[in-house]
């Protein structure tokens, strides 16, 4: 029996595209990249060529003229909407990199739309797919630390900047909708609230050393969630030289889990059985997968009917947490995620 296949679209062919692509080539196997979208003459050009699809300059004349069923939509956040809504009504399942948009009623007329079509609706969120967070979850429900006490999440990315270059989009609070929290930070908010469970409240500071960047380069959090435990989160745009990163660590009453950054990271297990730490597996292999893992999951809620790890309301989280974060920083008090 001939295996379905999935002809997808690229919508954006910026950096993210390319690990979008590469996750295809190795993970996401019944994916057909048929066409690429992109605005820019250069990029589009380029995509086309690498991925053997057809160039569009534009969204509308992809979807009158390319042989797709499904787009991935790779676009700056407040393009999110439109193209998302355009896709919804010409029939399309629509996978779309996170946050869902730039503004909490983008996101909310973005649901109502999908809902009112039978397509698949999926949101990006490659952290949801990270095999040593999942992992530790499981080592928790099976009591490997105890009663979750508190855990912290730690995000450093760094930043090139060309003074002599245009800033980029991300720079933007009318297009991106925030700063590091609410882009890059999702990716450490979501394994949060996988391991410890639903955020109830925050309570933040923040500032700016980034050169042009008008959303938040730094932040410092504490939340507390549904459970009554509690974590910190801390996000910070490096530019200089940087130590190694503890990327998450998860404290119960009978011992710890951490998860190491860096090229060697390891899910490392301490309690009375390991003292010392017993490494559980790899940190990296997973991360490095999970472009791939998110595209295969979704190409298979599209052929095989599957349920997909995450609902598109569950990324409200994130965005929700971080939006909640902004709100503390004028207010200096708590402030509720939902």
């Amino acid at each position: 029996m001939t295996e379905s296949r999935l002809k997808l679209a690229l919508v954006g062919c910026g950096g993210i595209a390319q690990a979008h692509w590469r996750g295809i080539q190795n993970v996401a196997t019944r994916v057909d990249v048929t066409a690429v979208v992109d605005t820019h003459g250069p990029a589009v050009t380029a995509m086309a060529e690498q991925t053997g699809a057809t160039g569009f300059a534009d969204l509308k004349s992809a979807l009158a003229q390319g042989d797709f069923d499904a787009v991935d939509i790779m676009l700056p956040h407040d393009l999110h909407e439109e193209a998302a809504l355009a896709c919804f009504d010409a029939g399309k399942h629509v996978l779309l990199e996170k946050p869902m948009a730039h503004d909490l009623a983008s996101c909310e007329r973005i649901l109502k739309a999908a809902s009112d079509v039978s397509t698949v609706f999926m949101i990006a969120e490659q952290a949801q797919y990270w095999t040593d967070v999942i992992r530790a979850r499981q080592l928790i429900d099976e009591g490997a630390i105890g009663s979750v006490i508190n855990a912290s999440g730690s995000f450093h990315d760094r930043v090139t900047l060309n003074p002599d270059a245009p800033a980029p989009w991300r720079f933007s609070l009318a297009r991106s909708g925030g700063g590091l929290s609410i882009d890059g930070g999702a990716h450490w908010i979501r394994p949060l609230r996988m391991m410890m469970g639903e955020i109830d409240e925050v309570i933040a500071v923040m500032g700016h050393h980034v050169p042009r960047m008008e959303g938040e380069s730094w932040s410092q959090a504490l939340f507390r969630f549904e459970n009554g435990t509690t974590a910190t989160f801390t996000a910070l745009n490096v530019m200089t030289a940087a130590a190694p990163v503890e990327m998450f660590r998860v404290t119960g009453t009978d011992g710890e889990l951490q998860i190491t950054g860096g090229r060697n990271g390891e899910l490392l297990l301490f309690n009375g059985e390991h003292p010392r730490g017993q490494v559980v597996m790899s940190a990296t292999e997973g991360k490095m997968n999970s472009y791939g893992a998110e595209i295969k999951d979704f190409s298979e809620v599209v052929l095989d009917g599957a349920t997909m790890a995450a609902p598109p309301e569950f990324s409200l989280g994130e965005f929700r947490t971080a939006k909640a974060m902004y709100r503390s920083v004028e207010s200096g008090r708590w402030e509720k995620v939902w």
